[in-house]
């Protein structure tokens, strides 16, 4: 039977973070079918690297997983290239986010992201939302910095993402996904404002 490649990392990660295996270098050694393609074994190197233990500390430990019951606005993102979803559920106060939740249907490197978001994104605002996500968007493709400190401070466990240019959709889904729902919300407000 053949997997994605996320399935067999999402697997992996799972076994990684077992008790047995939890002071374990990762390390990759045998060929995998994936999706019609193969993963060989020069793919360890980026194993190690970009599927660190603390991404699969934070992919397997997601909080706030399911949806809100009366969000202001919901917002899916998507992967093309992996197939990952990304559905966000958002509720706000003013410009502040009050409660979120996710279902997150994604590779661990997805599931990581969306796990430092939800982690956080209480009481965060929407502008500084959106200079989370173009702050990722750079890091990844720019080699800019990752936030040196503060509540967003995780995100520079997905810095090693920046060399596998296949892995940065995944990864800025919850980020997209979120500041989409925000722009949702201040178009219903203006919206409303207008037909006042």
């Amino acid at each position: 039977m053949k997997y994605p490649a996320c399935t067999f990392l999402a697997a992996l990660g799972s076994l990684f973070m077992s008790s047995a295996l939890a002071d374990t270098t990762l390390w990759y050694n045998g060929d995998v079918t994936a999706g019609g393609g193969t993963v060989n074994r020069t793919a360890g190197g980026m194993l190690n690297e970009v599927y660190n233990r603390r991404i699969l500390e934070l992919a397997g430990n997601i909080p706030r997983l399911g949806r809100l019951s009366a969000p202001d606005a919901s917002a899916t993102a998507h992967s093309k290239l992996c197939g990952s979803t990304v559905t966000v559920d958002l509720a706000m106060d003013g410009d502040t986010v009050t409660d979120f939740a996710h279902v997150v249907k994604a590779c661990a490197l997805g599931q990581a992201s969306s796990s430092i978001m939800a982690r956080n994104v209480i009481g965060a605002t929407a502008e500084e939302l959106r200079r989370l996500r173009e702050g990722v968007r750079r890091m990844l493709k720019e080699n800019g910095e990752p936030p040196a400190q503060g509540r967003w401070a995780d995100i520079a466990v997905l810095e090693p993402v920046r060399d596998y240019k296949a892995r940065h959709a995944s990864t800025l889904l919850t980020f997209d996904a979120v500041v989409s729902a925000i722009d949702e919300i201040e178009s219903k407000r203006a919206a409303k404002t207008a037909a006042q």
